[in-house]
């Protein structure tokens, strides 16, 4: 590459392969497994509104500003209820988990047609996993998102699973039968204090060159005929070009996951405001509930983030911040 000496790569061999994204909407491989007396549904979804300054009292031990207000960066998440449409049953086998049964409910919202035509033998299915409950795997939960309780123009309904935790199978059963057709707010599931993974898919770039995909140098330019290119990509023989190579190609629009978030306050737009005069910047108003984190999220204004419980809990306890203002208006913490 035009060098002298050995040099650092350039971009992370962790984010691999750097490929567009199927979905708007981020998929979750796996669930925590959280033991409770009450058995409850390990994530939600909501929609990205905008970035806010919040004000907190600090309340980390051992901190140079303990006691001391605080200026917390932070992003407000637009969340309508969700319903719980359906319930899915696994059982293990060679391969891992497969499919056992599904089932879903008899009063399905009117826009889930948008997006799927969805039957089943209610009373047929249900008998059916819960005869087999002792050989069962696991159970989860699939739910509907309507976008357009959460401020959004869009229609068609968001569809997806979510784990669910408990102490039995049995009683993880019964929950999901006695909730199908139910809606479920943001506020029974995320409290706050607590800290959540989020997953969501970040912003399409489109194909970018090699220099702004991985942050190689640009070569001088009186090189031989580019300076936005790698100087060389290969070896002549044996003629091979390794993965590890920084190449053109997408950038952007991948689904990232960030870890022990903390959820700073969760509140209904009717019992307090977080609306700005005019709306949020290219959003609007958030119409009903709303969750704010600390610190930014993936993904553009509208996208959709997976709020999960943590799978990498640090088993601290639960810290409720002590919010004294939400800048709803601009420049009113700055």
């Amino acid at each position: 590459m035009g060098r002298k000496h050995s040099a650092p790569r350039r971009g992370s061999l962790a984010f691999r392969p750097r490929g567009r994204h199927g979905t708007l909407n981020a998929r979750i491989r796996n669930w925590p497994d959280i033991k409770s007396d009450d058995p409850t549904l390990l994530g939600f979804m909501g929609f990205k509104v905008g970035s806010i300054n919040v004000l907190t009292i600090d309340n980390v031990d051992k901190s140079p500003t303990f006691g001391k207000p605080i200026f917390n960066h932070a992003t407000v998440l637009s969340c309508a209820p969700m319903t719980i449409i359906g319930l899915r049953a696994y059982t293990d086998s060679l391969d891992g988990l497969s499919v056992f049964s599904e089932v879903y409910t008899t009063k399905l919202p009117k826009e889930q047609s948008r997006k799927q035509k969805l039957n089943s033998d209610y009373e047929t299915n249900i008998n059916k996993i819960k005869e087999n409950l002792e050989s069962l795997e696991k159970l989860c939960a699939i739910v509907s998102v309507p976008p357009k309780q959460a401020g959004l123009s869009q229609i068609k309904p968001y569809s997806f699973e979510i784990g669910i935790g408990g102490d039995t199978l049995e009683s993880q059963f019964d929950y999901l039968k006695d909730n199908l057709g139910k809606n479920v707010s943001v506020s029974e599931i995320i409290k706050p204090g607590m800290l959540v993974d989020t997953l969501g898919v970040t912003k399409g770039k489109g194909w970018q060159g090699p220099v702004k995909r991985f942050g190689i140098k640009k070569k001088q330019h009186k090189s031989r005929k580019t300076v936005r290119e790698v100087g060389t990509v290969g070896a002549w023989s044996p003629q091979n070009i390794m993965y590890t190579v920084p190449r053109a190609g997408q950038m952007g629009f991948h689904q990232r996951t960030e870890y022990n978030k903390k959820v700073l306050f969760i509140a209904n737009e009717k019992e307090q405001s977080i609306n700005p005069d005019g709306g949020f910047l290219h959003f609007g108003l958030v119409p009903e509930d709303y969750v704010i984190i600390k610190g930014s999220l993936p993904g553009p204004i509208k996208r959709p983030v997976v709020l999960r419980y943590p799978i990498r809990s640090k088993k601290q306890k639960l810290d409720v911040p002590k919010v004294i203002k939400l800048s709803t208006q601009k420049g009113e913490l700055e």
